[in-house]
């Protein structure tokens, strides 16, 4: 029988797809001015022209990867951070779980919901929806599968529930941003809208498609819990026992939930606490993020080092925290060949030219069909440039003035493309967060999608719905039909 490929191999086949069409797709560009308002330089309107071509062969295909981390040219990081993150994670956790606090947690959570333990998908998706509404959680969510995993798996539950209730959770609400800065308020910017236009059209399909979200997960976590066999991991259960429960049987008995351990997971939550404030009111990125996550590391294999129960030494944490890092190497690995992608496609000057064409696609549309003709041309950009915050920039500038033409409100437009963007990357192969997530996991591409086909069927319809109703209702407001506000760049 034979086997879908590794996420490494699909994502190192589309750079060289994408390498492919750099020698068939004119090369083009548009001339960039200075957006006062992102801070930042965007693409003008009307300014799309032919440029000398830039076909990337074979040593660009080699390098992508490479380039997907870092840029040799200026040494400046593209995902290099996220993979430094990513290991610290690693390391934190493994640290933090060679305490027993984890286990510990566990034990208690699930005595305090025995019965009830369907409970934690629906409060636990919630939770991350919030994430992702307010601030796009993405990234940040990677540290949380070592952790939700064991969880799931000690309630009977199988693997692929914890990674759905976390990537469809954050997923769903980035989908639905309400007041998301790298999206919902980048793209409004860049289209000249307030953000809060059009938020109460955000806010039902939020709360819409988190409520398809979370019943599809539950009646999956029903049925696997009902049967084993029933799960689209079930192969894996017994590896996946051995692996996330470190060879403990679902049931078996958990350390004691002591007074020391109580410490070290209050440091823990406290951690990432201290993560969401540092990214929502300080801007932190990853940099800090992994600061934070090696510097509670440290305090926590003090709390731990005169505690009988959890005793270690500077050797045994030391030899931890480089383990842990380990075990999430392919991740970090993953991250640097999907950006590689996008990499490829700038550097071949292909990505305008695809913009362009979206651009011409969108003329003359009554307003039901422009809109969804726009929802069709985000999930398009999408893939190829995952960034919500990259593809507003890139793409608002160009696509919300058409609005005007269509008589449709240009904040249904920005509605459009993070909603758009948000759907894709519940299962986009070039986003670093869905290939890393489902590393984290175990679980393989081709089976999340066997899951998540339907769920995706229904939010695009929940999504179309909602663009269309709007379309029908919604007079184009007059303040929307100033074009945002550029400078020619110095």
């Amino acid at each position: 029988m034979k086997k879908f490929p590794t996420a490494f191999t699909i994502l190192f086949g589309l750079i060289v797809l994408v390498a492919a069409l750099t020698w068939i797709i004119p090369a083009g560009q548009y001339e960039r001015a200075m957006n006062e308002t992102l801070g930042k330089e965007a693409p003008v309107p009307g300014t799309y022209a032919q440029v000398e071509p830039n076909p990337q062969g074979l040593g660009a295909v080699l390098m992508a990867p490479i380039a997907g981390l870092y840029d040799p040219d200026t040494g400046m990081a593209n995902a290099v951070d996220v993979a430094v993150f990513v290991l610290v994670i690693g390391g934190f956790l493994a640290v933090v779980t060679r305490t027993g606090a984890i286990d510990a947690g566990i034990g208690w959570l699930l005595t305090a919901l025995r019965g009830r333990e369907i409970w934690m998908i629906p409060i636990l998706m919630t939770a991350f929806a919030l994430g992702g509404t307010s601030y796009g959680m993405a990234e940040e969510s990677l540290a949380f599968y070592a952790i939700v995993l064991p969880v799931f798996i000690r309630a009977g539950y199988d693997a692929l529930t914890g990674v759905a209730v976390i990537l469809l959770g954050c997923g769903i609400g980035t989908l639905g941003s309400t007041f998301n800065a790298f999206a919902t308020v980048v793209g409004s910017n860049a289209a000249g809208v307030p953000f809060t236009d059009g938020l109460l059209l955000r806010v039902f399909i939020l709360v819409a498609c988190l409520a398809a979200g979370i019943l599809y997960v539950v009646r999956y976590a029903r049925a696997v819990k009902a049967d084993p066999a029933r799960s689209v991991v079930a192969a894996q259960r017994e590896a996946n026992v051995q692996h996330f429960l470190k060879g403990s049987e679902v049931g078996a008995a958990l350390p004691e939930f002591n007074r020391t351990r109580e410490v070290i997971l209050a440091l823990f939550g406290l951690t990432f606490v201290l993560m969401l404030y540092g990214v929502i009111a300080k801007g932190w990125w990853m940099g800090q993020m992994s600061a934070l996550f090696l510097g509670m590391a440290i305090l926590t294999f003090f709390v731990a080092k005169f505690d009988a129960g959890t005793k270690m030494d500077e050797h045994t944490f030391v030899d931890t925290f480089v383990n842990g890092a380990r075990d999430l190497l392919g991740v970090a690995l993953i991250i640097g060949v999907a950006r590689g992608i996008v990499v490829v496609m700038d550097a071949g000057k292909i990505t305008d030219t695809i913009l362009h064409a979206r651009e011409a696609a969108l003329g003359g549309l009554a307003p039901v069909a422009f809109i969804n003709r726009m929802l069709l041309n985000q999930t398009v950009l999408s893939f190829l440039v995952p960034s919500s915050s990259g593809l507003a920039v890139l793409s608002m500038p160009i696509l919300a003035p058409l609005a005007d033409f269509a008589g449709v409100a240009r904040s249904l437009v920005v509605t459009a493309y993070q909603s758009a963007n948000g759907w894709v990357n519940l299962f986009n192969p070039t986003f670093a967060v869905v290939m890393g997530g489902l590393a984290i996991g175990r679980v393989a591409y081709d089976k999340w999608l066997r899951f998540v086909w339907p769920l995706l069927l229904i939010l695009a319809v929940i999504v179309s719905g909602a663009l269309s109703l709007s379309a029908m209702m919604a007079d184009t407001p007059a303040a929307q039909t100033a074009a945002p506000n550029v400078t020619p760049a110095n």
